[in-house]
C-alpha cells in the first residue's frame, strides 16, 4: 500500500514523519501550516507523531509475541491464564472472538497450535486508537499509514472535500501500483487494509482453500473492519469474499496467484 497526494493548501504543506514499530513502518502525514518568516512555530507534526508512537509502543509491549517479557508471551507460555490477564488483553480477545463468529471462523485469535495470537487485530486497533487520539488533539486532517494499512481523516487540503489517495501495490512487483482508491472526502470509506503473502511471506492460517488469493485489499469505514476482513478473505477465499460483500459496507480487491483479480463495484469504479 502506498499513499499519494499532490494537494497543497494555500497556507499549508503536506509533511510526514515515520517510525518503526510492530515489525513495520508507521507514517503520519498532515497538512502543516507554513511558518511565518522569522517565526519557526510549533512542531505540530512532531508532537502528533510522538503521541501516535507512544501508543503503538505501549500496545506492542503488551501484545507482541516477539517480546519474551510481554503479557502475550506470558499467556502463550501458560504462565498466566486468560481469566487472569489485564482488562485490555481480555477486551481485545473478546473483540477478536466476536470477529471469529462473524466471519464463521475465517478470522481467528488462535494459532493452529492453540496459542493465543492477537496480532491479526492489534495493528488495526492501534491505528484506530491513534486516530481517536489525533482527533482528541484537535487534528482533523491526517493520513496514518501502518505498513500499508491506512486510516484517514479530513482532507490533504484543509477545508475542502478532496480525498486522500491510496494505492494498491502489485504483489508481483512491489514498485508498481495496480490501482488507486480515494479515502475520506465524500467517500464513506476512511480506511483501507491489505493482507497477503507477497510482502511478508505466508503468515495467514487458511480455512478450506488452497491459497486462492495471495493479496486482498479491503476499504471500509473503519480500519479494524478493513484489516480483519482482508485477513479473513485471504484465509477463507471466495466464500468469505462473498460473505464480506453481502454483510458489510466494504469494497474488496482480491488477487490470485496467476494475476487475475476479483473486485467488488467499489474498486471497479475507483
Amino acid at each position: 500500500m502506498q499513499q499519494t497526494s499532490d494537494a497543497n493548501a494555500a497556507t499549508s504543506t503536506l509533511k510526514a514523519r515515520t517510525f518503526q514499530c510492530m515489525g513495520t513502518v508507521i507514517g503520519l502525514t498532515m497538512p502543516v501550516d507554513s511558518p511565518t518568516e522569522g517565526q519557526p512555530g510549533f512542531d505540530e507534526l512532531g508532537a502528533a507523531t510522538a503521541v501516535v508512537e507512544r501508543l503503538f509502543r505501549d500496545l506492542d509491549e503488551t501484545f507482541s509475541l516477539y517480546r519474551p517479557d510481554s503479557e502475550a508471551s506470558n499467556l502463550a507460555r501458560g504462565d498466566v491464564k486468560l481469566s487472569q490477564a489485564s482488562a485490555q488483553m481480555r477486551e481485545r480477545y473478546a473483540e477478536a472472538h466476536e470477529w471469529r463468529l462473524r466471519t464463521e471462523g475465517a478470522f481467528t485469535p488462535e494459532r493452529p497450535d492453540g496459542v493465543l495470537d492477537l496480532s491479526g487485530i492489534i495493528k488495526g486497533h492501534a491505528i484506530r486508537e491513534a486516530g481517536t487520539s489525533l482527533l482528541a488533539l484537535g487534528r482533523r486532517d491526517w493520513c496514518l499509514n501502518a505498513g500499508g494499512d491506512v486510516l484517514v481523516s479530513g482532507s490533504p487540503r484543509p477545508g475542502s472535500a478532496e480525498p486522500w489517495k491510496a494505492g494498491v501495490v502489485d504483489p508481483a512487483d512491489r514498485r508498481t501500483l495496480i490501482t488507486g482508491y480515494a479515502l475520506g472526502g465524500t467517500n464513506r470509506h476512511a480506511a483501507i487494509a491489505t493482507s497477503g503473502s507477497a510482502e511478508r511471506g505466508e503468515h495467514i492460517w487458511r480455512v478450506g482453500n488452497d491459497g486462492e488469493f495471495i493479496q486482498v485489499s479491503v476499504a471500509a469505514a473503519d480500519i479494524v473492519t478493513a484489516d480483519v476482513l482482508a485477513t479473513a478473505i485471504v484465509a477463507g477465499g471466495t466464500r468469505m469474499l462473498n460473505r464480506a460483500a453481502d454483510h458489510w459496507d466494504v469494497a474488496v480487491l482480491a488477487i490470485r496467484a496467476d494475476g487475475s483479480m476479483l473486485a467488488t463495484p467499489g474498486f471497479q469504479s475507483s
